[in-house]
């Protein structure tokens, strides 16, 4: 027999309060539904043998990984560097994509804040014509949040002074953390796809939706991805997901990890972005510099291929200090691998 709290006065008040937060921070959505695609539509996976942009001598000794790709021409590459002991945001250049010039750290930590002094990185970047905006992860480990800045030129940046997206409640697939934004827009809404984690250290992914890139609400039916079963290779754990629409349905790039802390992308399918059936076969790294790790995939789509970036490592860990590099590969149409 469940035993019942009786509640104390003012509690009622407090209910009604805790109900239009959640109803405000919460909704049922799904992206525009798209037809006529292929059932056999997949995706061909070609790397680039070496990587585009290596590691650097300070803020990036460590690892450069978690490319944001946008623009045109210049492309500007947002990505993360860690030197031991902190992540942070710096600039890349680049006219054809494969050919990159480092620009320097543009985006810190302030330990005096919200952020804490491990990590402002791992973000998705946007540029609407006239400004630049990022989404990128902070906080103490275990504990992140999402957090936003923006610039007019991508190099001088203003923060917002709390974040936009935050952890669950309590018991919540995302009680713990939020992390890996990736910004998808179909107009009029943003849609933000990212990793949540629960107080058990399980990582899945769900999506959020926003008018103005400030003020969130969470798909109240989130995740919207599970890991796979005993020896897949993603049955530790999915993130850092990449999402565009090509040829009739919504695709997914998205990160997994395996028992032993490899990774690699998986594919995924859905035609309202809020359902998805992962696709057979995974992309892996076939290099030395790549061996254990190919994660943090950025796209740019095209109707003959889709560009991606991402990050890749020869030692497997499931966040730092894997000798990170960033590689490029595109991913050309093919007709031949059905869902799992």
């Amino acid at each position: 027999m469940r035993r019942v709290r009786r509640l104390g006065p003012g509690a009622g008040a407090a209910l009604a309060l805790l109900f239009l937060w959640g109803c405000g921070r919460y909704a049922d959505f799904t992206l525009p539904v798209l037809s006529g695609g292929d059932p056999h539509a997949y995706y061909r996976w070609e790397p680039a043998a070496e990587p585009v942009l290596p590691a650097g001598a300070t803020w990036d000794s460590h690892d450069a990984l978690n490319p944001s790709v946008t623009g045109s021409v210049p492309l500007f590459n947002f990505y993360s560097g860690f030197d031991g002991r902190t992540w942070r945001t710096g600039l890349a250049t680049s006219a054809d994509g494969l050919h990159w010039q480092k620009r320097g750290m543009v985006l810190a930590p302030d330990p005096d804040s919200w952020e804490g002094s491990y990590i402002a990185a791992n973000g998705a970047a946007w540029f609407d014509g006239s400004e630049y905006r990022y989404w990128y992860q902070a906080g103490p480990r275990g504990g992140f949040r999402i957090g936003l800045a923006s610039s007019k030129d991508g190099r001088t940046w203003r923060k917002h002074p709390e974040p936009v997206l935050g952890q669950g409640p309590r018991g919540a697939w995302d009680e713990r953390a939020v992390a890996d934004p990736y910004i998808f827009r179909v107009p009029p809404y943003l849609y933000l796809y990212y990793l949540g984690q629960d107080r058990a250290a399980q990582q899945r992914l769900g999506v959020a939706r926003s008018r103005d890139g400030v003020h969130w609400e969470k798909l109240r039916s989130n995740p919207i991805l599970e890991p796979g079963g005993g020896g897949e290779f993603d049955e530790k754990g999915l993130g850092e997901p990449a999402v565009w629409a090509a040829r009739g349905f919504y695709w997914m790039l998205y990160t997994g990890r395996d028992v032993h802390e490899n990774r690699r992308l998986g594919l995924a399918r859905s035609t309202d972005g809020v359902h998805w059936s992962k696709l057979a076969g995974v992309f892996s790294g076939s290099q030395a510099w790549n061996s254990k790790v190919v994660c943090d995939p950025t796209v740019i789509a095209g109707d003959s291929e889709v560009k991606v970036w991402f990050g890749g490592g020869d030692v497997a860990s499931p966040d730092e200090n894997l000798n990170g590099q960033i590689g490029f590969g595109v991913l050309r149409p093919a007709n031949d691998t059905l869902a799992k």
